[in-house]
C-alpha cells in the first residue's frame, strides 16, 4: 500500500511543486491539500493520512498548532514539518507538539521522499540545521530515574533508528508493549517525544550505529 501524504502550506506555488515529485514515486500518494492550519486538521480527521507535510507560518491556525491537534486525535498520523523557517523556538515547539521531523524547503525531491517514507515508518527525520538547534535547547534532567534494562534496550534501538514495529518484531513483544515501554521512557527523563529520546541516547552513549 503506498504511503497516503497530505500537504499543508499556503504557498499555491509550493504546494503545486510537490505535488508534481510526489506523484513520481509509486510508493507515495498525495491524498489531499490544505492552505492554511484549520483545513490541515481538517482534511487529517477526514483523510487519516499517514504523514502530513506541514507548513508552520499559515493563516487561521498556524503549523505547530495544527501538528498538536492531529497528534492527539489521530496518533496513527505522523507530522513532518516541511518549512522555510529555522528558529530553535519553531523547532523545539513543533516538535514538542509530536512533529516526527523537521525539513527545510530547500531539502532535495529525492530526499525529501525518503524522509516521508522513513517519518511513515516512526523514525525521526531532522534536518542537519534543526537538529543542531535541538539538541541546543532541549535539556534532560540531570538525575533521571533510572530505566529498567528492556527500557535501555529499547532505547537503544530508538536512537539507531528502528521504528516500533521492527523493534517489536527483534524483542518478540507487541507493537503496544513497545510503545509503553517508549512512553514509560520519556515519563522518567521527563522528555516529551521521540526526538528528544534520540538525543538524550546520544549524549549518554546509548545510541550506536544507525541501521541501514
Amino acid at each position: 500500500m503506498p504511503i497516503r501524504v497530505l500537504i499543508a502550506d499556503d504557498h499555491e506555488v509550493v504546494r503545486q511543486g510537490l505535488q508534481f515529485f510526489l506523484r513520481l514515486d509509486p510508493d507515495l500518494e498525495l491524498v489531499g491539500e490544505a492552505e492554511d492550519g484549520a483545513e490541515a486538521v481538517r482534511l487529517a480527521r477526514e483523510l487519516h493520512p499517514d504523514v502530513v507535510l506541514m507548513d508552520l507560518l499559515m493563516p487561521e491556525i498556524d503549523g505547530i498548532t495544527a501538528t498538536a491537534t492531529i497528534r492527539r486525535e489521530l496518533p496513527g498520523t505522523e507530522v513532518l514539518a516541511l518549512t522555510s523557517v529555522l528558529e530553535d523556538t519553531a523547532v523545539v515547539g513543533v516538535m514538542r507538539a509530536g512533529a516526527i521531523g523537521y525539513l527545510l524547503k530547500d531539502t532535495r525531491a529525492d530526499a525529501l521522499c525518503r524522509a516521508i517514507k522513513a517519518a511513515a515508518a516512526g523514525q525521526v527525520q531532522l534536518a542537519p540545521e534543526a537538529a543542531s538547534r535541538l539538541m541546543r535547547e532541549v535539556r534532560a534532567p540531570e538525575n533521571p530515574e533510572s530505566l529498567t534494562e528492556r527500557e535501555t534496550e529499547i532505547l537503544r534501538m530508538v536512537a539507531t533508528g528502528l521504528c516500533y514495529k521492527q523493534i517489536a518484531a527483534r524483542l518478540v513483544l507487541s507493537h503496544r508493549t513497545v510503545q509503553n515501554h517508549v512512553q514509560n521512557t520519556l515519563g522518567k527523563l521527563q522528555l516529551h517525544n521521540r526526538v528528544e529520546l534520540v538525543r538524550y541516547a546520544i549524549e549518554h552513549g546509548l545510541a550506536g550505529e544507525p541501521e541501514a
